[in-house]
């Protein structure tokens, strides 16, 4: 499986769209700046607020770019249609087994 989402900072006033193979450990790498230099670790993103799941890597991340091109108020749009609260949808994830 391959993942496009959206994350965003904890007052919800930045958004990140990207693409993976593993959203799992993808988002832990978010959520730990262990990304360098990266938007989402100078914005602090890392609450997953949106994702959709492809067959293919080169589906997902044609998504990626569309979404990339939209304006704000279409990807708000696409995140209340299924999150219309925003909250995170990896609240209750395990990530211990990426602190080894």
């Amino acid at each position: 499986m391959y993942f496009t989402y959206i994350l965003t900072n904890k007052n919800n006033t930045v958004l990140y769209t990207g693409s993976t193979k593993d959203l799992k450990l993808r988002l832990f790498q978010h959520k730990n700046k262990m990304v360098g230099t990266s938007f989402t670790a100078r914005y602090n993103v890392g609450k997953l607020i949106w994702f959709q799941s492809f067959e293919t890597f080169p589906e997902a991340f044609e998504l990626e770019r569309r979404i990339k091109g939209w304006k704000r108020v279409w990807k708000i749009e696409l995140i209340e249609k299924e999150n219309p609260d925003w909250n995170d949808l990896a609240e209750d994830w395990d990530f211990n087994e990426y602190l080894k």
